[in-house]
């Protein structure tokens, strides 16, 4: 327990930063044990009922792979992946908007207005906000980068129309963002949460993109922290394979917010309680910080 004075001390430390912040857009994305863990889930609630009541824009960009999942197998439906990506037919489609959009969108925007916040769900489709297009993949065990497939409704971030967001900002009203795009047919694309919230990032020009996992951050070759990386090293630990996994995507979410404006990009350790504070307000920050 802390003492009176060791709080204030906690206060202070975290003065320059409030005052630094202050009215800066900060796009969270959420996913990984912070969204299943009842006490994580409580304390990511309060971290960005507390960044909205100071001043600060929170948005959060959601995942939901596991609930996805969870659905289709009752469903009688198993779930296929290729390089990492979700085979995506119509039916599928179906289901990840049921979840992401439905189920999930709504338990999170639940939890923060339960605990005092004010948030509003958003799918991609919402406004037009997402706007994506088809992605093909290299068939597997080819090396040849013309050997594509098609694996379904899989997109990726074309464009993010920030009007619908900047109207919730204006009246500090927390966004919630599934990751689902809307093509220029209006058809429905499943787009990876940590792109999203890159591409999001970029759009609404914000002060910083904090990426939740569940590991300490991004680790070197030895599985040890990097406590900082600069683009130019993200970049060349993708390159050489030292980024495996689903680390490649927030890696590459990272790299896009940094080419889009954003000074600082975040890969934090979500099970860690109040992580979001402890990167934003503390010296020592928490996980691995991509500089540009």
């Amino acid at each position: 327990m802390l003492s009176r004075v060791e709080k204030a001390k906690v206060l202070i430390e975290a003065l320059p930063y409030i005052r630094a912040f202050a009215g800066k857009t900060i796009v969270i994305k959420y996913g990984g044990s912070a969204m299943t863990d009842p006490a994580l889930k409580e304390s990511f609630a309060l971290d960005v009922i507390l960044l909205n009541t100071i001043g600060m824009h929170p948005v959060v960009v959601h995942g939901g792979g596991p609930q996805i999942n969870k659905m289709m197998e009752r469903l009688g439906k198993a779930p296929a992946f290729v390089h990492g990506l979700r085979v995506t037919d119509a039916e599928t489609m179906e289901i990840v908007e049921m979840v992401l959009g439905g189920t999930v969108n709504k338990e999170i925007v639940s939890f923060i207005n339960r605990h005092g916040g004010r948030a509003v769900g958003l799918t991609g489709k919402d406004a037009t906000l997402i706007q994506a297009r088809k992605v093909k993949v290299r068939r597997p065990g080819s090396r040849s980068k013309g050997d594509l497939i098609d694996i379904g409704q899989i997109g990726e971030v074309a464009n993010v129309n920030v009007e619908v967001l900047d109207s919730l900002r204006r009246n500090q009203i927390i966004p919630v963002i599934a990751p689902v795009g809307v093509g220029p047919q209006g058809e429905s694309y499943n787009v990876n949460a940590d792109l999203v919230a890159g591409a999001v990032a970029a759009a609404l020009s914000a002060e910083k993109l904090i990426l939740l996992t569940d590991v300490a951050g991004i680790l070197d070759k030895k599985k040890e922290l990097i406590p900082t990386l600069t683009r130019a090293q993200a970049k060349k630990r993708l390159a050489d394979g030292t980024l495996t996994g689903g680390m490649i995507p927030k890696a590459t979410a990272c790299l896009s917010a940094l080419a889009g404006g954003v000074p600082k990009a975040h890969v934090v350790d979500g099970r860690v309680p109040h992580a979001i504070l402890l990167e934003i307000f503390t010296d020592r920050g928490v996980g691995t910080e991509i500089v540009p």
